[in-house]
This record gives structure tokens, C-alpha cells and sequence, in this order.
């Protein structure tokens, strides 16, 4: 409780302070800020508190996530150049609309010609600069509408391919069809593009089934607070205060 004695009095959270929060499984990134910045204010008194993070993680994501109050939201997109590190798993042999397990598999695909040393050299083509085409379930914006709002009301969009930077990627586990990896790589990488591509690669299918984000920047997930260290959370997902102790 000690960095909460520090850190979470008003003066400090609105002069700015920037801390590492491990996202629950299901939560999205809005959510965890929506309820901490609740919290905060809970517990200060604040009418009025800016609170943002920096890097979004999809909801079926865990890990690091970059959050920042008062004055610290303006160090944002600086927070968000820093290169990321993630670990997760690929499953082979079939593709979902969404890259990961969000949606129905849509698609399956033989893995039986799939053998390790493929494995790795597909993984080797990918190091360096890379251009991929965002998911068509992103957060990304089109004529004010976020892509994953269109994709779900059956509209197809025209998506630009980006040039990202893979500077790692390991394969760390082979055990068919699950694939167990680590990324190092740039601001703006989508790993479920990643996976999608990996399988195209493979000449087979791939999806993403888990991600974790374990590094941003100077920042590491092993300094992280879970949500359930900042507040009370139930089964449900809902938040409840909890005093802290001044």
C-alpha cells in the first residue's frame, strides 16, 4: 500500500503521475481506465480528474498497461512510441474474422506439412520492417466510426497497409496446432495481423488464442499493479472502492 500513501493524493494526481497497471482478461483498456479514474476520485475527492493510458490492449489481452493522470496525460504519446514486448500463443489451422477468439473460426486449414525448422524460418521472414493491413476488428477509426463497429454491421472496408518494425520474434514452444512466441516490435504492430499473416506464411491458417504484454517502453509488466491491488473487484467485473489507508 505504500505507492498508494505516495502517489494517489489530489495534489499529486493532478500534477501527473504515471503508473503500470496488469489488464484482467476481458476488460478493455477504456474500462480499466474508466473505473480507476472512478476510483481515484473516490477516494480524493477530486471533481475533475485526467486520467488516460497509453497503448491500447484488446480485450482478449492481459498485461501492461501504461495508465496517466493530471498533467502526465500530455507525456502520452511519447509513452506510446516506446517499443513492445509481447508473449502469446498462435493456433494453427484455421482463421477467424476477428484474428484472435473474439469470433468463430470462419475457416480451417491442413497443418500436417508443418514441421519445426518451417516454423522457425517463417518466424525469421518477419524480422525487420514489415507492412501489414490492420484487422478489420480494430479500434481504428473510418468516417468517424470505428472499424470494428462496421465490421460487425456486415460492412466492408478498405483497409491501408502500415510499415511496423519486428526487432524479436522468437518461437518458444512448438506444440502443434499452438504456437508459443515473443515479439519485440514497434508502435503500431497489430500481433493479431501478425498471427494472420504467420499462417498465410505457414500456407495454412492462424489465429490469435492468448496475448500478453510484458514490456512498453522503459516500463515492465513485473512493476505492474493488478486492478485488484488499486481496487475491489467481484466475479462480474464490477469495481468496488477500497480505503486506502492515510
Amino acid at each position: 500500500m505504500d505507492f498508494f500513501k505516495q502517489h494517489f493524493k489530489a495534489e499529486t494526481l493532478l500534477e501527473g503521475q504515471v503508473f503500470a497497471i496488469d489488464k484482467p482478461l476481458g476488460w478493455t483498456s477504456f474500462q480499466v481506465v474508466n473505473k480507476i479514474r472512478w476510483h481515484l476520485k473516490n477516494e480524493t475527492g477530486l471533481k475533475k480528474l485526467k486520467v488516460g493510458h497509453a497503448g491500447t490492449l484488446d480485450p482478449l489481452a492481459t498485461g501492461l498497461l501504461l495508465l496517466c493522470t493530471g498533467k502526465k496525460t500530455k507525456t502520452i504519446n511519447e509513452l506510446q512510441q516506446g517499443k513492445k514486448t509481447y508473449e502469446g500463443t498462435f493456433s494453427l489451422g484455421a482463421t477467424t474474422p476477428s484474428y484472435d477468439l473474439e469470433t468463430e473460426i470462419e475457416s480451417r486449414y491442413p497443418t500436417d506439412h508443418i514441421k519445426e525448422d518451417l516454423v522457425h524460418q517463417a518466424a525469421q521472414e518477419f524480422i525487420g520492417e514489415i507492412t501489414q493491413y490492420p484487422p478489420l476488428f480494430s479500434a481504428l477509426k473510418k468516417e468517424g466510426k470505428r472499424l470494428y463497429e462496421l465490421a460487425r454491421e456486415g460492412k466492408t472496408t478498405d483497409l491501408k497497409a502500415r510499415t511496423v518494425h519486428i526487432s524479436k520474434f522468437e518461437i518458444k514452444k512448438i506444440a502443434l496446432p499452438e504456437i508459443y512466441f515473443l515479439v519485440e516490435c514497434s508502435k503500431g504492430t497489430y500481433i493479431r495481423s501478425l498471427a494472420h499473416d504467420f499462417g498465410v506464411k505457414l500456407e495454412s491458417g492462424a489465429y490469435l488464442s492468448s496475448l500478453k504484454r510484458t514490456e512498453s517502453g522503459s516500463y515492465s509488466l513485473k512493476d505492474a499493479f493488478t486492478m485488484e491491488s488499486v481496487v475491489q473487484v467481484d466475479s462480474d467485473k464490477n469495481i468496488k472502492s477500497v480505503k486506502l489507508t492515510s
